[in-house]
């Protein structure tokens, strides 16, 4: 278990409990507000935990069992990868694992169980009978098999004894029995009763030329994995020269063996030279180094074991160690994840944005935008930007991530529509000496989230206006002339295609609304209904419907999505209130003409 919980007190009556397990793990303490003093607080207790755990992040609740399950209950899908669950009762007398048992909660269960005095309620068979989860090996070891876990433990609980090969890792007793677990640093052939777990005592190294081809780099490395008897799953990590961080031989190396790739600076890896077995001074010419392959093995530890091999493009060397590598040297290639939040609230927020903003150590964005997040921005390093910082707050986010830092980028929305998505990219894509960022920025891994846009949030709060065919337009005119926009309006009207502005209006920004609506006019009715939806998803959200007709300015603020509909848009009224939708063609279908409109469904399709 990597990630650090978070204990979650929801009554002042656990809250003692809750503090003193959260001293003792260093982890956060989070609060129900008003019933709690913690400095971390959250509204709702269902969508706290939620959050969480779709963030990846281990809870611990101090409350009854059940508010945990049906917290986590519609995420459940894949054990192997659900961070663990732990209900400890408010008085700290029983301690229940409810998920992730074989991912760190039983033995995590234990450890708060110790502390407390209490009794942990494990009832994970293997933990029961035998004290052990043999899908979980200690820290450095890895099973090469873990699809055969499930039926050799049901073998040991059978009783058919185990054979030992190798370390005594679990601290068991050979029976001579049928179930084996053998711990070698060698290729071995698992089985549903043979279980392999390799000691990661080796620390690759590697380099290779630009844009070298990543099938040449994986052959090298697997011959001399092969030819001196190294399996792969022996393998700590994967180093090199920080110039090498988006080389896509390296990360796929890395990927494909399942291990991290850690970086050297060159200066790094030329205090290895005198260790050395290949020293090149034209590799030091070229990159201030004598050896890049042999000199990044030599700086993650150990003694060399395999020199330097080479290949036309790549070049591969293996040190050992004589323990595993638990800790690795080194930096991470550095990570910007560009995310959209939705609107704010947490239940529009897509898992994935909750799991990359929980793996960030610096959140940077518009202030606002990151006190959306409430707890799950606590701890953080945060960067504020005001409004109009865009450029400097993406420039910043990345020469951040360059220093080897996970770094979140928070938008609001989408943030690939109207938002900093673009310009992250645009940035990437210029050179320094053209107002670019570093050269270690350009390098660094970019990942970019969906979020709920503003867009999607008003046609779901309407109905469904975009029903059939739709565009945005942004009607700020500072970064886009004036007679695009007028152009992209005129198009558009005269497309008859449902439209969304956004950046209606601004403080000075007062006519092209006005334009916009007196273009539309020319091309569709003057009862056309337009929404207006402000502040959406939060609490002071505000729908309201017009005629196109009818639409005033002042009404409209930088808070407010306008949806105009096309001249087939209709409202319908319900007893919630109107609700607007666009319909796509099938009232042919429902009025009787079924096979004309099937037989071209289906030649869509094809």
């Amino acid at each position: 278990m990597a990630v650090t919980p978070v204990v979650v007190a929801l009554s002042a009556s656990g809250e003692t409990t809750a503090a003193k397990i959260a001293v003792d793990l260093g982890a956060e303490l989070h609060g129900r507000e008003g019933r709690t003093s913690a400095k971390i607080s959250f509204p709702n207790a269902l969508d706290h935990v939620r959050d969480l755990f779709a963030a990846g992040i281990p809870v611990i609740g101090v409350c009854a069992s059940g508010i945990l399950i049906r917290a986590v209950a519609s995420l459940l899908n894949d054990k192997t990868t659900e961070p663990p669950v732990i209900s400890v009762s408010d008085d700290g007398s029983v301690v229940v694992p409810l998920l992730g048992g074989h991912r760190g909660a039983n033995r995590l269960a234990q450890q708060i169980a110790q502390l407390l005095d209490a009794k942990a309620a494990i009832t994970t068979a293997g933990d029961v009978a035998l004290g052990i989860a043999l899908d979980e090996p200690p820290l450095g070891y890895r099973l090469a098999n873990p699809e055969n876990a499930k039926s050799a433990m049901a073998a040991l609980l059978a009783g058919e004894g185990v054979s030992l090969e190798g370390e005594n890792i679990f601290e068991l007793t050979d029976q001579g029995g049928e179930v084996v677990l053998s711990v070698t640093e060698t290729p071995d052939a698992p089985g549903p009763k043979r279980l392999v777990y390799h000691p990661q005592r080796y620390a690759l190294g590697v380099g290779c030329a630009r844009n070298a081809d990543p099938e040449e780099l994986w052959q090298n490395v697997s011959d001399m994995l092969s030819d001196q008897g190294v399996a792969l799953g022996a393998v700590a990590s994967v180093n090199t020269i920080d110039l090498k961080a988006d080389e896509p031989a390296m990360n796929a190396l890395a990927a494909r063996l399942g291990v991290p790739l850690r970086l050297f600076t060159a200066a790094e890896l030329e205090a290895q030279a005198d260790r050395l077995a290949n020293p090149s001074e034209v590799v030091f010419a070229e990159v201030g180094c004598h050896g890049v392959a042999e000199g990044a093995a030599l700086a993650a530890g150990g003694t060399l074991f395999e020199e330097k091999r080479k290949t036309a493009n790549t070049t591969c060397a293996l040190t050992r160690s004589e323990a595993p590598l638990t800790t690795l040297k080194g930096r991470t290639r550095g990570r910007l994840s560009v995310v959209g939040i939705g609107p704010g609230q947490a239940s529009w927020r897509t898992p994935e944005v909750s799991k990359l903003i929980s793996e960030a150590e610096e959140l940077v964005g518009y202030g606002l935008y990151i006190d959306l997040l409430g707890p799950l921005a606590a701890g953080k390093i945060r960067s504020d930007f005001p409004l109009g910082g865009e450029e400097d707050r993406c420039r910043y986010a990345l020469e951040q991530a360059a220093k080897g830092k996970t770094v979140a980028l928070v938008c609001s929305g989408d943030a690939g529509i109207y938002a900093m998505g673009a310009l992250v990219f645009e940035l990437l894509a210029r050179m320094p000496e053209d107002h670019g960022v570093s050269d270690a920025a350009r390098r660094v891994e970019v990942i970019c989230s969906p979020g709920v846009s503003a867009l999607q949030g008003a046609a779901a709060r309407a109905g469904a206006p975009l029903g059939h065919d739709f565009c945005a337009i942004s009607l700020s005119d500072l970064l886009t002339p004036r007679d695009d926009i007028l152009r992209r309006l005129k198009a558009a009207a005269e497309g008859d295609f449902v439209i969304a502005f956004y950046n209606p209006v601004s403080k000075k920004r007062r006519t092209l609304l006005a334009e916009a609506r007196e273009i539309l006019l020319k091309h569709r009715p003057a009862d056309t209904p337009v929404m207006l939806a402000s502040n959406l998803g939060r609490s002071t959200e505000y729908v309201r419907y017009r005629r196109l007709d009818a639409l005033e300015v002042d009404e409209v603020d930088m808070l407010t999505v306008v949806l105009v509909g096309s001249s087939n848009t209709r409202l319908v009224h319900l007893g919630e209130g109107p609700r607007m939708f666009t319909p796509r063609g099938y009232a042919r279908r429902i009025d009787g003409d079924l096979q004309g409109v099937g037989n071209r469904h289906l030649e869509d399709m094809q």
